[in-house]
């Protein structure tokens, strides 16, 4: 092992203990157990070496935000760990994320639904796990369903032949108060879960606001800055 890739892994299992030990913070005070949380470490334009460093610390899932990146480093890493999809999806990328995802958490709208669902019956895999995205400010270029249709959608993806729905995911709004938008998250989970139970799954919180997801009852936190560090500025 290169001295480079010893500090790397050092500077990662220090980012590692530090979020670990917040999101158990975060978790006691409100009286869950930490067992309850699932650490997703959102890996976008770092290298698939991160993947497998944070892989050899005991970080079971990874999150991509961009499907061409995320298939280049699955085809370098493999599986384990879990994959997940967490950024916007287009629907003629559907097929691609089909091809490697573990878990989509971006489904907002009935023709993506659709797509995955046909993508993921061509191929020989399980079905591929779903949350229905949230939208909590209404900006439509950050994704998501308004939380007033969002059970409509998981009744939809719930009945697809090839998916299976685990939950609700949401992005807080770049403005305004977090607690109150994962308060309006855990509204919209709680319609969800009295239609199918077994969506129990809320994916929300990122480095900024872990504390107040896990309050509001998240089950999978979403970190990148926090547990790689800052993003390199893009190339040219």
């Amino acid at each position: 092992m290169t001295d480079a890739v010893t500090d790397r892994r050092a500077e990662l299992a220090a980012n590692l203990a530090a979020v670990r030990e917040r999101m158990s913070a975060a978790a006691r005070a409100v009286g869950r157990s930490p067992d309850e949380l699932t650490l997703v470490a959102v890996t976008k334009t770092f290298p698939a070496s991160d993947v497998a460093l944070l892989a050899e610390l005991g970080v079971t899932d990874v999150g991509e935000n961009r499907a061409q990146e995320a298939a280049a480093k699955h085809a370098v890493a493999g599986s384990p760990p879990r994959w997940h999809f967490v950024g916007t999806l287009q629907r003629n990328k559907a097929a691609l994320v089909a091809s490697f995802a573990d878990v989509v958490h971006s489904v907002d709208r009935a023709e993506l639904a659709h797509a995955l669902d046909r993508a993921t019956a061509t191929l020989d895999r399980p079905p591929l796990e779903v949350l229905v995205q949230v939208s909590l400010d209404g900006e439509p270029g950050r994704g998501g369903a308004r939380p007033d249709i969002a059970a409509d959608l998981a009744d939809l993806v719930a009945a697809a032949g090839h998916l299976s729905l685990r939950g609700v995911m949401a992005i807080a709004p770049l403005d305004g108060d977090p607690e109150r938008a994962f308060a309006t998250l855990a509204e919209a989970a709680a319609r969800i879960r009295a239609r199918h139970p077994d969506a129990t799954w809320i994916s929300a919180g990122m480095s900024g606001d872990l504390e107040a997801a896990v309050t509001a009852g998240a089950t999978h936190v979403r970190i990148g800055t926090a547990l790689l560090g800052r993003r390199p500025p893009p190339v040219g």
